[in-house]
């Protein structure tokens, strides 16, 4: 199952320049979700992170494993339909052991692979991890809360 940018919209509130997820390429239900950003240098944190010297803010690569939690949550939801979708919001309850390998920069195609440790109801504890040309680059344990808006 694949998920433009358009789709990814209608599952989670995040729109420019905060979107930080466009594309998904792989879902299993819960299992996985695979998903890209492209990074470049027209993102606005290169405005200022750092001028002369661009590096893709670590913050930003965990706020997108965290939206490609989300719709990995959201879309293992069968008996949720579209309209309960719309009134529901993923909270992120905490992130854990994050860890920072590689400097990521403007022409980099971030692939975050993000799996299912656990699910009890509506909390999740997701593994993430984020990748450029098949190096890790990035991983950390999410959790996260599936709640009313």
């Amino acid at each position: 199952m694949t998920m433009d940018v358009v789709e990814i919209q209608k599952i989670i509130p995040h729109r420019y320049p905060f979107l930080l997820l466009d594309r998904v390429t792989d879902i299993v239900k819960n299992e996985t979700l695979v998903g890209f950003k492209n990074v470049t240098i027209g993102d606005n944190v290169f405005q200022g992170h750092f001028p002369g010297h661009p590096i893709y803010p670590g913050v930003m690569i965990l706020e997108g494993m965290a939206q490609a939690g989300g719709i990995l949550a959201f879309k293992s939801m069968d008996d949720m339909t579209e309209e309960e979708a719309a009134k529901k919001v993923v909270y992120f309850m905490s992130i854990d052991n994050a860890k920072f390998r590689a400097p990521v920069k403007p022409g980099d195609r971030l692939e975050y692979r993000i799996s299912v440790i656990k699910r009890k109801g509506s909390i999740w504890v997701l593994d993430g991890k984020a990748f450029v040309d098949d190096n890790l680059v990035s991983q950390a344990e999410l959790k996260a809360m599936i709640v009313d808006k």
